[in-house]
């Protein structure tokens, strides 16, 4: 739920390739004054080019291995059932510290970092904390988490304020937290700008009381995909937010095959300008900041300054937030902008507290 400084609750309507098919290194050098390091990435199944949060990753790492002058690795997965091998890969190759992408990798990274205390190992959108006690279950795990209901809160509000049907949706990948979370905010805002603008747009979907909704059981883009936007639009939903990397391209066919006035929303990249093909359908994304995290956490561990305390991106630390209007920028409220920046305020300073099962730390 949110919940405003009058505290009044608001209920809302509601990956294949084999083995390891990458090894590069980039770049070249060692740390300064000391001997080499070596960082390395594993992808989840959707891989490095989902113009999503891998490609981030991968960004990320690739910034820190520039400035820092080294080689890194990285492994790329083309089904949940890589994951254990390339990671045993990457400990194999002398890795000082890898991460891996993506809440389905928990287990295999849990493990592998209880099995090889020397390594240092860091996680995109797992906590690391099977045992359930608030803390990882490794001294050598890094979890690299991000409060996405917070941005996915403004991104439903800009999706009610757009919508001409008086509908929008979502759907995703798989049914786990780092998913259901987008959703959460994203109905939730929904129903705040309805309150806020006695309106009555309905979001369809994802019933966030109940927890139940429209899924595609993985993170391909597909004929399940397009199946579970064209449910949505056969609502009438005229903006939809899919969360699970390369579904959305799916989503965009969907659109395009109905035609009108639909618009998409993005999530963890700025969509606009990492998948130009569907530049036009964009209304915004949700964007986490899973590449300077990475950055961050590659950079600490070579500098011996390793800690496995949580990051948790917010809108206060600019660890998420939404993009650009960019095409769409003269197609919404002129006043928009100055409403999400309005909310954003509100949310940082706790006058309204954007809340989910999923919301991390």
């Amino acid at each position: 739920m949110f919940t405003t400084k009058k505290h009044r609750a608001w209920g809302a309507t509601a990956l294949s390739v084999t083995g390891i098919l990458l090894i590069t290194g980039c770049s070249s050098g060692s740390v300064s004054g000391g001997e080499a390091f070596s960082p390395c990435i594993v992808s989840d199944a959707a891989g490095f080019d989902d113009h999503s949060f891998n490609e981030s990753a991968l960004r990320g790492i690739t910034a820190a291995a520039d400035e820092l002058g080294v080689e890194f690795s990285q492994v790329e997965s083309g089904s949940e059932n890589d994951f254990q091998p390339n990671v045993d890969a990457q400990v194999a190759e002398g890795c000082d510290v890898i991460v891996t992408v993506g809440f389905l990798l928990s287990d295999v990274t849990n493990a592998a970092a209880a099995a090889n205390p020397d390594v240092q190992f860091a996680i995109v959108d797992d906590a690391l904390d099977a045992d359930g006690d608030g803390a990882p279950d490794v001294d050598n795990g890094k979890p690299i988490l991000f409060d996405t209901a917070q941005a996915a809160f403004l991104a439903g509000y800009a999706a009610a304020a757009y919508s001409k049907t008086g509908v929008v949706g979502t759907f995703g990948g798989a049914q786990i937290p780092p998913v259901t979370l987008f959703m959460d905010g994203f109905v939730d805002g929904v129903a705040y700008y309805n309150e806020a603008n006695d309106a009555d747009v309905k979001a369809v979907g994802w019933n966030k009381e109940s927890q139940t909704g429209v899924f595609t059981g993985g993170f391909e883009a597909g004929i399940e995909a397009k199946t579970a936007a064209q449910s949505l639009l056969d609502q009438d939903a005229d903006v939809l937010l899919p969360v699970g990397g390369p579904i959305y391209q799916s989503a965009a066919e969907a659109i395009r095959d109905k035609g009108g006035d639909t618009a998409l929303i993005g999530v963890d990249a700025d969509v606009y300008e990492t998948d130009p093909s569907v530049a036009d359908l964009l209304l915004t994304s949700v964007v986490k900041g899973v590449d300077a995290s990475v950055n961050d956490v590659i950079v600490a561990a070579s500098a011996g300054e390793f800690s496995n305390e949580p990051y948790v991106g917010t809108l206060e630390n600019d660890g998420v937030g939404i993009a650009p209007f960019h095409d769409f920028a003269d197609r919404v409220p002129a006043d928009l902008q100055q409403q999400l920046d309005d909310i954003t305020a509100k949310i940082i300073a706790g006058e309204i507290e954007v809340t989910s099962q999923s919301t991390p730390g």
